[in-house]
């Protein structure tokens, strides 16, 4: 691993393959902490971000203006994260070193007070979990999530939270103080219930049975939660069973929304994802190569995929089946009206590691 200078180490301007832009501020190196305990096998460099709150270009087709990262890369270790290339903007690589080098803006409560306070700000919701986990292992270090709920929370500024990692009850109790004063929402990714699927794809994230506990917590204690089935991988965790099973907890854990989401893999992550999978089960990582000829699946063939997941609320909640949801980082999301009766369209090989 590289890491470059602090001279050279700044944010720049990057484009993903739908030509939408993603603006990051300029960010100082200052200090390289070895982590250890249980830290041990991560490196936090640490900056100091001379703006923290983005502003998403009006060109994007994301639903959100603005949003706050005080974390660059993920322990969480996913192998298909859409944001591994932000990496690469850095001199860093888009596999371990997106494991295991987080960059750590030591100085993001401070500098999200001073910005809140700006006369040029209005008050806008603001976005966490836009790019890597707000609630990613750092954060048990460096609490710097929980700080910026106080500030919001300080000023009744709304927000919302995008997270896999159940660290997030730790705060309840400050979500529910910032609920009383402005609009809060949060939403778990939750693909499957599948224990080998986890292992396989998500292998530093909670059990998923957890995290559908911790939405059972935030709804019950007045956090509107709802959960994204997100990514749902073709011939992997995409059978009728998987997606009714995590469909139905969901909902009973009382969801405010189930949103599927297919599995999408752009330029960088695309040739991660499949070379990870390569190693575990070919035939797979074949049979996707062949299916996914851009970033992601034709739109016919995700309907089909969903389909599961609308039957089951439709069957579970009849009074408000979602025909149109919002991703967090996707923007709208137009989700067919499910059949009546299963599709007599032959699903894809259900395939498995190790097969």
């Amino acid at each position: 691993m590289t890491v470059p200078g602090s001279k050279d180490f700044r944010w720049r301007l990057a484009d993903d393959d739908g030509g939408q832009a993603a603006l990051f501020a300029e960010e100082e190196l200052i200090h390289r902490h070895v982590g250890i305990g249980a830290y041990r096998g991560l490196e936090f460099l640490h900056v100091r971000a001379k703006q923290i709150i983005s502003t998403v270009p009006e060109a994007s087709r994301v639903p959100f203006r603005h949003t706050i990262n005080a974390y660059r890369g993920c322990s969480h270790a996913c192998t298909y994260c859409f944001a591994r290339p932000t990496h690469e903007y850095l001199g860093l690589g888009i596999g371990e070193d997106f494991e295991r080098t987080l960059v750590v803006k030591i100085n993001a409560v401070e500098r999200v007070r001073a910005e809140l306070r700006s006369a040029r700000w209005n008050g806008d919701v603001i976005a966490m979990g836009t790019n890597t986990d707000p609630y990613q292992r750092a954060e048990g270090k460096y609490h710097l999530t929980r700080g910026i709920i106080d500030a919001l929370a300080e000023v009744g500024n709304p927000f919302s939270i995008l997270t896999k990692s159940t660290l997030i009850l730790r705060d309840l109790d400050r979500l529910v103080a910032a609920a009383g004063r402005a609009e809060v929402r949060c939403n778990f990714s939750i693909g499957t219930l599948d224990a080998r699927v986890w292992k396989a794809t998500e292998p530093g994230t909670p059990h998923p049975r957890q995290r559908v506990e911790a939405v059972r917590r935030l709804n019950e204690s007045g956090i509107p939660t709802g959960v994204l089935i997100a990514p749902i991988i073709p011939g992997l965790s995409d059978s009728a069973e998987q997606l009714e099973e995590v469909t139905a907890a969901c909902l009973e854990a009382g969801a405010v929304s189930v949103t599927p989401v297919t599995l999408h893999l752009r330029p960088g992550v695309k040739e991660h994802f499949l070379a990870d999978l390569r190693g575990k089960d070919p035939t797979l990582a074949a049979a996707l190569t062949r299916r996914y000829r851009g970033a992601y699946l034709p739109k016919a063939e995700q309907a089909e995929i969903v389909a599961p997941v609308q039957r089951t609320v439709v069957r579970l909640r009849p009074q408000a089946p979602p025909t149109r949801q919002w991703h967090p980082a996707l923007g709208p999301r137009d989700i067919p009206a499910p059949s009546p009766q299963p599709s007599a369209t032959t699903p894809p090989e259900q395939l498995s590691f190790g097969s």
